[in-house]
């Protein structure tokens, strides 16, 4: 980038050889058609967002262009630009943010995937199963609560029509989007952070909890598998195992080849890594992207979900006046409040990951697996806590007691 910033950033391309420098891509985003608010035609954009990660640390936006196609309408806004400007662009990624957290990490991510295993889990897997037994409470209260959010937030008039610019056509436009580029490694947690280039990003504590709470819920899984499946014959002549498979490749994946999610399953070690990755979406990761988002979105700026504006074109025009007039309504910000209000609530009848109230397994090697579970999990939340007291800004959405054993809010 050849114009000058006051970023901090060495010369002569310095960041680049020593690999600070992070892009974060909502080229999803670009073409979503938006819809009115209140009267108000609404807007969004498809920007993209250069970072850097600086001496001390932090990871900061050097540069923001707010769409996928550079030219003389699309001007790069830099750190040294306008106060007004500058605040704005970053603005106008953070509604990106928004989009993609809430439509696609959030919702697809976790709810409706998750869903697609309950009812496979439900289907195909009769109670007496071994992988019935092992899976069933994680799926404990999904389709109930996906029920209520079909009829509430995703019906038409509803409260995510009523708040925000994509309405519920583009948010489906965008879900379509992302399903049909979703890939089976992405759901790897190991793999997401390698494929992402943040798998050595310094205080990235997200990443940091994934994997001890990932490495704890394979072992799990690894014990609990390695019981009922003592070699790769039983795996590959489980017919109930292989029809459970094909329906989530089937009906959660569309049959789509290209997402490397498998059609059968015939070794141990694949066994392992399928269940475990379906027990992690259906807590751990829906802890992470549910959690705080109350938190993120109290402050309107920080998160909003629609923007009444469309994205400038220039520099130099921007001043508070035209940030306040870009930003959501009063009426908007409160719906979109309430909902992730009442999505952030804990459940009154809360189940932690790894705590089971009915415990289907008979045998004592199961069981004792479980109970091993409960320890590495408790490990884990004291290290996180005691970290967390040394941090400006706790990071605790991944405590495991924290954690949901399913999606149930």
């Amino acid at each position: 980038m050849g114009a000058p910033c006051c970023c901090d950033l060495p010369a002569h391309g310095a960041p680049f050889q020593k690999g600070n420098i992070y892009l974060a891509d909502y080229r999803i985003l670009e073409g979503i058609p938006t819809v009115e608010l209140n009267g108000q035609k609404q807007h969004q954009c498809a920007p993209l967002c250069l970072l850097h990660l600086n001496s001390e640390g932090n990871l900061m936006p050097i540069a923001i262009q707010l769409s996928q196609t550079p030219g003389p309408n699309c001007p790069i806004f830099l750190p040294n630009d306008s106060e007004w400007d500058w605040l704005l662009a970053k603005t106008w990624v953070r509604n990106a943010e928004f989009y993609y957290h809430e439509a696609i990490a959030h919702l697809l991510g976790s709810h409706l995937i998750g869903e697609a295993f309950c009812l496979a889990v439900l289907r195909q897997l009769p109670m007496c199963h071994p992988l019935y037994k092992l899976l069933v409470p994680h799926t404990r209260y999904t389709i109930q609560i996906n029920s209520i959010g079909r009829a509430i937030l995703l019906n038409e008039g509803g409260l995510t029509a009523r708040a925000t610019s994509l309405g519920l056509k583009g948010i489906a436009e965008l879900m379509a989007r992302y399903l049909s580029e979703m890939t089976y490694e992405s759901c790897y947690p190991p793999n997401d952070f390698v494929e992402r280039g943040v798998q050595d990003l310094p205080g990235y504590y997200y990443r940091d909890d994934c994997l001890a709470v990932w490495d704890a819920l394979e072992r799990y899984v690894t014990e609990i598998i390695t019981y009922y499946y003592p070699c790769d014959a039983a795996v590959e002549g489980d017919p109930e195992l292989q029809c459970w498979v094909q329906e989530i490749f089937k009906e959660c994946l569309l049959g789509r080849e290209s997402s490397g999610f498998p059609t059968c399953l015939r070794t141990v070690p694949e066994l392992i890594r399928y269940v475990a990755i379906i027990i992690f979406i259906c807590s751990a990761k829906h802890a992470a992207v549910n959690t705080g988002q109350l938190e993120f979105t109290s402050w309107m700026p920080n998160f909003p979900s629609s923007m009444r504006n469309p994205p400038m074109q220039a520099k130099g025009l921007s001043t508070q006046e035209t940030f306040l007039d870009t930003l959501p309504d009063v009426k908007t910000t409160c719906i979109i409040l309430l909902v992730l209000w009442t999505l952030s609530r804990e459940p009154d009848d809360r189940r932690p990951l790894g705590y089971f109230s009915d415990i289907h397994f008979v045998e004592d090697v199961p069981r004792r697996s479980m109970e091993t579970f409960r320890q590495r999990l408790a490990q884990i939340s004291h290290n996180i806590r005691q970290r967390n007291k040394c941090l400006p800004i706790p990071y605790y959405y991944l405590d495991p007691v924290l954690i949901e054993n399913s999606i149930s809010i």
